[in-house]
């Protein structure tokens, strides 16, 4: 089962980025060819049927499987990123974070309005970051379809922040605490 193969991998890491914070670490995952295409294969399979113009991947690590999994769609992938990061004329959404205040961007080229775009990043934890980047490509004109992450921090409670774009919400692993 591809959810206990992650749970395996996946390794946290105490006290980063600051003191009481349980960092999920992805890059494990990274080492195995075959569980990063097993990964893309079963975001597929879960967005079987969805209309789907576009993939929004935030920074950083929502670059790494949004970008194969856009591309496996055949669709373009748009970057979020941090402020100042990205080269042309941007928009951009402030928020806060469990340890800090951040602003995101993207261009405001990156998509026609109407289009129907999914947002992916690698974890779903208080949902400030993917809430700013759905307020972000709303503000362009985007219909969110869903989200996908590869973790979800289940007991923070924070996929009912999403709702109020969808409820199209897949998360391949879940922890409880």
């Amino acid at each position: 089962m591809l959810e206990e193969r992650l749970k395996s991998v996946i390794r946290d890491i105490p006290d980063f980025p600051q003191p009481g914070i349980i960092f999920k670490d992805i890059t494990p995952i990274l080492k195995d060819q075959q569980l990063c295409s097993d990964i893309v294969d079963q975001l597929v399979a879960h967005l079987q049927g969805m209309e789907i113009d576009a993939i929004a991947g935030i920074e950083s690590r929502g670059f790494l499987f949004g970008m194969l999994l856009a591309n496996r769609l055949n669709i373009p992938f748009i970057p979020i990123r941090k402020q100042g990061k990205l080269p042309f004329k941007t928009i951009s959404e402030s928020y806060k974070l469990e340890y800090g205040q951040a602003t995101i961007e993207v261009h405001e080229d990156a998509f026609a309005p109407g289009s129907k775009v999914l947002i992916h990043d690698d974890l779903l934890a208080t949902g400030g970051t993917v809430v700013a980047a759905s307020k972000l490509l709303e503000k362009l004109g985007a219909d969110i379809v869903g989200y996908t992450f590869i973790i979800s921090l289940d007991f923070l409670q924070s996929q009912g922040r999403l709702t109020r774009f969808t409820d199209r919400v897949i998360s391949l692993v879940r922890f409880d605490a």
